[in-house]
């Protein structure tokens, strides 16, 4: 598979087998012959049944695992960077400059406060300190977090709460590609419906999404096309 000048993300032949070495060398695979691709402006998720991989192929792109085979090509300026083959310190500008990550749950240093959070991801994206303190607020205000909230470190926060602030983070820099994984679990279908239209407007902007969405209606909603991962599961081919 060839990367052309729309697309933000080619997989191409993508291998991965973890090796669980507390029990005595156990090789299990993971994904086996991975392909697909996301253009600007464009949501793709990866559909399937829990374990088939699709978390794990989030993660290779994101850099977290190193594949055993395959590329990763990311756009980068005029040309793409392969992730499965980049540096540490490649990767690490790629995140902060072209592809962001929003998890299931919320990983942020203790005792800082919700806006803080927020704003720091704004001013790593390049914006200066009132203008990223302006993009944290009107996120934040967006996703519903009340304000009586912000001062404060989200560790007490309900799941849903620290899930907006982690979406408002994930949203609050510039990223040309935005891998999501579950990112509306355990929201409610007013903040769901907020989701939908955060994701709307930086397609719209030419924004891309790799996505995994269990929530039935957001995923019809999102998506344009569904990437069925059991055709490429590795338990299937070995």
């Amino acid at each position: 598979m060839k990367p052309w000048s729309n697309d933000l993300l080619v997989v191409e032949d993508l291998d991965k087998t973890f090796t669980l070495h507390l029990h005595g060398g156990l090789r299990l695979p993971v994904v086996h012959r991975v392909g697909f691709a996301v253009r600007r402006g464009e949501c793709v998720v990866l559909g399937g049944p829990s374990g088939v991989g699709k978390s794990s192929i989030l993660k290779i792109v994101f850099g977290a695992y190193r594949p055993d085979a395959g590329r990763i090509f990311l756009a980068d300026g005029d040309g793409f960077l392969d992730i499965a083959a980049a540096s540490p310190r490649e990767v690490i500008r790629a995140r902060r400059h072209i592809m962001g990550y929003v998890s299931q749950f919320l990983r942020v240093i203790p005792r800082v406060a919700a806006l803080d959070i927020v704003a720091a991801a704004a001013r790593e994206a390049g914006l200066e300190a009132e203008a990223a303190r302006g993009r944290a607020v009107s996120l934040l205000t967006r996703l519903n977090l009340p304000e009586r909230l912000w001062p404060l470190p989200p560790a007490t926060f309900s799941g849903g709460e620290q899930q907006r602030v982690n979406l408002a983070r994930g949203f609050a820099g510039d990223h040309a590609l935005l891998i999501l994984d579950e990112p509306t679990a355990s929201l409610d279908a007013e903040n769901r419906n907020a989701v939908v239209e955060l994701i709307a407007e930086r397609r719209a902007g030419g924004g891309g999404f790799l996505a995994i969405f269990h929530d039935e209606d957001v995923r019809a909603r999102l998506a344009d096309r569904v990437i069925d991962v059991t055709t490429f599961s590795a338990h299937e081919a070995a």
